[in-house]
């Protein structure tokens, strides 16, 4: 059912440092900051050639980035994302196995303008997954 790994989401406590240090000591291609009111955190890509790193950090006080970074104050994994060509296939299946799908259960719009949506960590060995429609 999933796909490729789309990216692998770090939060961290400067963004703008984080940007610098993967533009400057790993030569990575940086993207503009990117603002995603709807899921609370500004966010920045990174592409590399087979994926991409996406830096996320807490935009307004009701941010879910900001209590992580409370938790990991240096910063740290949040989630990787997987792509799925059906989003709402997926989320049946997988509700159907007995994983949560976090909020409505409803694909919210993305950083890529796709719809997603988060499975609850607990049910994936402590790692939160983000599934994308592509």
């Amino acid at each position: 059912m999933i796909g490729r790994l789309n990216h692998v989401a770090i939060a961290v406590p400067d963004l703008e440092a984080a940007s610098e240090q993967y533009r400057t000591a790993l030569g990575a291609k940086v993207g503009a900051p990117q603002d995603e009111p709807d899921h609370g955190v500004t966010v920045v890509f990174i592409e590399l050639p087979n994926t991409k790193i996406e830096l996320l950090y807490p935009l307004g006080e009701d941010s879910p980035i900001k209590g992580f970074l409370e938790k990991n104050p240096s910063g740290g994994i949040h989630h990787v994302c997987y792509e799925v060509e059906d989003i709402i296939a997926a989320r049946d299946h997988l509700k159907e196995t007995g994983a949560r799908v976090l909020g409505s259960g409803e694909p919210k719009i993305g950083a890529h303008g796709k719809p997603v949506l988060f499975l609850h960590p607990k049910d994936f060995n402590g790692c939160l997954v983000e599934l994308e429609q592509v």
